[in-house]
């Protein structure tokens, strides 16, 4: 998942102990259509937590465990999501229609949590109306525009490895990218670190002038300057505690 200068924060981050759920959920038969829960399950709002890897099998939720359960002991109840991911039966559309299954499995509302890919796919549950509308939309270092994310060739082709190559591509990329879905009534934070080598912040900048141009509800970015992409998603680091004054607010 990492690039240039990211190791240390993706070391802080992956050498963590994996934190065992409280509970689990299976929202359809395949092995990964599955959602851990953690903390107080009340009659509040979800933090429903979607990990990142550029949408590949080779990451799955556990390196966001550790997060999971930092949230819960904040009081938060968490449903930590998995979902089909490229090369194991997931990509455009699979992927998404898993976490829009997801988040109807909950039963309850929903604050959506991305990070990296993961952000992609919680900013597609923006335009999102009726109940099972997210509540609001938090998305941490996110993919937020797959067009320009692909012309960088982001992490080795990962856009195009999602999206599956050949014909249908343009409708493909139009259907996934946020920046051509852009928040309906969800209220939409973006969380990224100016130091991101993974995905740089140029993609939260232009989901939001895009959002701006278009007129709609404008989406609130907050930089943190000098951080990485994996920062705020580790506990205990002053861009964890970022994200969590954000949750507090909802």
């Amino acid at each position: 998942m990492s690039g240039p200068g990211a190791g240390d924060e993706e070391a802080a981050l992956l050498g963590l102990a994996s934190a065992a759920p409280d509970a689990a959920l299976a929202y359809g038969p395949h092995p990964d259509q599955v959602i851990d829960l953690y903390g107080p399950q009340n009659d509040g709002p979800v933090v429903l937590l979607l990990h990142g890897g550029f949408w590949r099998a080779a990451y799955d939720r556990t390196h966001l465990s550790p997060l999971a359960a930092e949230l819960a002991r904040h009081g938060f109840p968490v449903a930590l999501a998995e979902y089909r991911r490229a090369g194991a039966g997931g990509g455009w559309p699979r992927t998404y229609e898993d976490v829009t299954a997801a988040v109807a499995a909950v039963e309850r509302p929903v604050v959506a949590v991305g990070h990296s890919a993961g952000g992609h796919l919680a900013l597609l549950l923006a335009g999102r109306r009726g109940p099972d509308a997210p509540r609001r939309i938090v998305a941490v270092a996110p993919v937020a525009d797959l067009a320009r994310a692909h012309e960088l060739g982001l992490s080795g082709g990962a856009v195009a490895e999602f999206l599956g190559a050949g014909a249908g591509w343009a409708d493909r990329l139009s259907a996934a990218d946020p920046v051509r879905r852009l928040p309906g009534t969800v209220p939409v934070t973006l969380l990224h670190g100016t130091a991101d080598a993974d995905v740089p912040i140029e993609l939260s900048r232009r989901y939001v002038r895009a959002a701006e141009a278009a007129g709609g509800p404008a989406p609130v970015l907050r930089e943190q300057p000098g951080t990485g992409h994996y920062a705020p998603v580790t506990p205990g680091t002053d861009a964890f505690r970022v994200l969590l004054a954000t949750l507090r607010s909802t």
